[in-house]
């Protein structure tokens, strides 16, 4: 009888045949027939399709692998690999490069017009669902914003919104274009409310006022008794405006250049109530936008429209692309304006693809 030792060191058939019992010659395995699901390619992402679906939809959203890469915190491998099995497992070409970004094949339209509706609703169930459970008498909205904007256009659609949800909390940052963007794109904000030259093409923008370009003068200024004030009027006379960091600073500045016409700027200074009371002081002359002129300081200012020279500016509702409103947030949308954002609308390309 051989000893333990002698079993372990004794050669073990191969091909797995119990009681070492094979079939053909020693040492072969005999080949397993095939399966269909064996024959079906097996792939490192099959396991979780919506992985391969918000990738897919973020590369139709911002046009390229970096950003949606971005968006996902993903590397641009990692999107491009989603985005091969997808294809791969569903057997159609669903993107064409299209330099320097990917276009919708017919296929891909079809899926990204099923798969849109589903990816956007996973990614805000969690916000949703916190806003079913509280409903809209509780919560809250945060809203960026501009100085001239929380002064000049929020105050009535807080104080309709405070009467019709008086429990829901409201915050109002008062931040800078530049800054405001920011909060979007790190999700501090629910949207941002103000005026928008250059939309990015992660950011949608939804225009809903507008207004004209205003020559503000002392009432005894000499220029107030000419009927027709040009551009190069304003010349021999020093300019009050904003710091430079800002949009009107450099729309002006844009728009004396382009015409060649000389200027000087005697103050710079930030705030539209400040600037109007040093112009009323008579310390100099400012264009300014009609956002921030009322009743009284036409009282006080001669005002004229230089919309033949500068454009008009507008204000409204900015959001980032594929973010989910609460129902507080939508709520106070509607105030603005209803059917802002609707299903088609918020995440087309912006004015500038920057």
């Amino acid at each position: 009888m051989a000893s333990s030792n002698d079993r372990s060191n004794a050669p073990r058939p191969r091909g797995g045949a119990r009681g070492g019992d094979t079939a053909g010659a020693p040492g072969r395995r005999k080949p397993k027939a095939r399966s269909s699901a064996d024959s079906t390619p097996r792939f490192y992402y099959k396991g979780n399709r919506i992985k391969q679906l918000r990738a897919f939809c973020h590369v139709v959203k911002f046009g390229t692998l970096a950003r949606a890469g971005e968006a996902l915190f993903l590397s641009q491998a990692a999107i491009s690999l989603q985005l091969s099995a997808l294809e791969t497992e569903l057997g159609v070409r669903l993107l064409e490069r299209a330099r320097p970004r990917f276009v919708l094949t017919r296929e891909g339209q079809m899926l990204y017009e099923l798969a849109r509706p589903l990816v956007e609703g996973l990614e805000g169930l969690d916000q949703q669902f916190r806003s079913q459970l509280q409903g809209l008498d509780a919560g809250e909205v945060t809203i960026a914003a501009g100085a001239s904007t929380i002064q000049y256009l929020l105050p009535p659609l807080v104080r309709a919104f405070r009467e019709e949800h008086p429990r829901v909390r409201l915050q109002l940052h008062n931040v800078t274009g530049k800054d405001g963007l920011a909060l979007l794109r790190q999700d501090q904000v629910d949207f941002a409310f103000g005026s928008m030259l250059d939309v990015p093409y992660d950011l949608s923008y939804e225009p809903v006022q507008w207004f004209d370009p205003m020559l503000i003068l002392p009432r005894d200024h000499e220029l107030a008794a000419k009927a027709d004030i040009r551009l190069e009027d304003l010349s021999p006379y020093g300019l009050i405006l904003p710091p430079q960091r800002l949009t009107t600073y450099r729309l002006v500045d844009l728009v004396f250049q382009q015409r060649r016409v000389p200027y000087r700027v005697a103050i710079e200074v930030g705030g539209w109530e400040v600037i109007k009371e040093y112009v009323a002081m008579g310390l100099g002359i400012s264009i300014v936008t009609g956002i921030c002129l009322t009743e009284h300081d036409h009282t006080r200012l001669e005002v004229r429209n230089l919309r033949q020279y500068f454009p008009q500016r507008s204000y409204g509702v900015v959001m980032r692309k594929g973010k989910y409103l609460s129902t507080q947030a939508r709520a106070f949308v509607d105030l603005i304006r209803p059917g802002l954002f609707g299903r088609g609308g918020y995440d087309e390309a912006g004015h500038s693809e920057r």
